[in-house]
């Protein structure tokens, strides 16, 4: 793991200026940062690196987020993340994901609707409503059952002008025991 060797960081107290960080990087630190911007597997990550790498080549700020297209304070972001954890902090990938307020209920509205099959999407909003208390949208409702492995259910239509003695014949043929 390669830590910075050297960093200092200027802070203006009761400025609004943004605080100065100088790292001092060691020749293995830079065949490091140069290695990683191009061959680790994640283009976050390369980024990163990149910004680094610029940053040993002793490039000022502003130059380094023209050619990287990062923020100044993504920039401040990257090395304090640097200053902190070296190198491998900066491998860290962490995106927001938010969970889903359902998600805490999942386990009982699955075993519920597996049981007693909604409806409709809006029938298993109302549903979703009266076990947990959470509303939302129907879209949301059926991302959610999709999630949970459950597929809407295909039905047929009768037409509207269907022939009531052939029905009847058809269900008591098909359904009558045999």
């Amino acid at each position: 793991m390669f830590t910075p060797s050297s960093v200092r960081c200027e802070v203006y107290p009761f400025s609004m200026k943004v605080p100065m960080i100088r790292i001092a990087f060691s020749e293995e630190e830079k065949r490091a940062l140069d290695y990683e911007r191009y061959h680790h597997p994640h283009p976050h990550v390369q980024r990163k690196m990149e910004a680094l790498w610029l940053k040993s080549q002793q490039l000022p700020h502003k130059d380094i987020c023209k050619f990287t297209g990062i923020s100044k304070h993504t920039l401040c972001t990257y090395l304090q993340a640097y200053k902190q954890g070296g190198l491998e902090r900066l491998k860290e990938i962490k995106f927001y994901k938010p969970k889903s307020a359902l998600a805490l209920h999942a386990k009982t509205i699955e075993t519920y609707f597996r049981e007693h099959p909604p409806v409709s999407i809006n029938a298993a909003r109302d549903k979703i409503y009266e076990i947990t208390g959470i509303t939302r949208s129907p879209t949301q409702v059926r991302q959610f059952l999709i999630s949970l492995g459950m597929r809407p259910r295909k039905v047929g239509m009768m037409p509207a002008k269907g022939d009531a003695k052939k029905q009847d014949a058809f269900k008591k043929k098909i359904w009558s025991p045999a």
